[in-house]
């Protein structure tokens, strides 16, 4: 009996031990997708918060003449160099670098965004807003739910993204009506919508490949929460184009 016993123990062990570290790659999965998601929502909150700190003193305009109307080449010049930095050296920064960086980039995007109170209304810029991240919760709970794979639409996702900047720029000077560039907000808003599903599914894919290693997880964390950022910031700018009342 007692030889039976210990045979039982020994044949059942492995199966709690598996059950056991799925359980924690688990937890680990959901708790660095969560980590993810809490960093976006940092960075949105000092992108708000410096928005709205800038409109209120009137910084930006002082800055354009500071700089004589350079300021917009200087500010997109720093945007840039952030991003290719934060996407070409990821692996080798620490996570506070990676951190300061982010967050480096969400004030400095607060910091141009507060033109859009001069351009609309308050309660526009709130109801757009909402909107946005309704339809981003969405989004994001059907990639995170859905079985299908969204990775494979990700190179078609990049190809029409530069299309549409460079169509963009070119229609600022062909035609620069007004008709049209809600024609162009409307699919920069589908494009960014299939980019926030990707990433979504592509955020949890990475964070499951280093889900044993919490340094890089910490890194990763905060590079994903810099790509859905983006997808939020740029997706709530083309609904702004397309559904925001204009200040008269």
């Amino acid at each position: 009996m007692a030889n039976f016993t210990q045979d039982y123990y020994r044949s059942s062990t492995p199966e709690i031990v598996d059950t056991q570290a799925t359980y924690a790659f688990e937890e680990a999965k959901r708790v660095s997708v969560s980590r993810t998601y809490g960093e976006m929502t940092l960075g949105l909150i000092v992108t708000a918060l410096v928005a709205m700190l800038t409109q209120t003193t009137d910084l930006f305009s002082q800055f354009m003449i500071a700089t004589h109307g350079w300021g917009w080449i200087l500010l997109i010049g720093a945007q840039v160099v952030i991003s290719i930095f934060m996407g070409t050296r990821i692996m080798k920064m620490s996570a506070t670098t990676a951190r300061v960086l982010f967050y480096a980039y969400s004030a400095l995007t607060g910091f141009t965004l507060s033109t859009i109170f001069m351009a609309f209304s308050l309660g526009s810029i709130a109801l757009v807003f909402a909107l946005t991240a309704g339809f981003f919760l969405c989004l994001t709970m059907l990639a995170l739910t859905t079985k299908k794979d969204l990775l494979k639409a990700g190179p078609i996702l990049m190809v029409a993204l530069v299309v549409l900047v460079i169509t963009q720029v070119i229609l600022m000077f062909v035609a620069p009506g007004a008709g049209v560039l809600r024609i162009v907000a409307a699919i920069g808003v589908l494009i960014f919508a299939g980019l926030t599903a990707y990433d979504a599914q592509a955020t949890r894919s990475l964070l499951e490949q280093y889900a044993n290693q919490p340094e890089m997880v910490k890194k990763l964390s905060i590079f994903c929460a810099f790509q859905l950022y983006l997808d939020f910031i740029n997706m709530f700018i083309y609904l702004l184009q397309l559904l925001g009342d204009s200040r008269d």
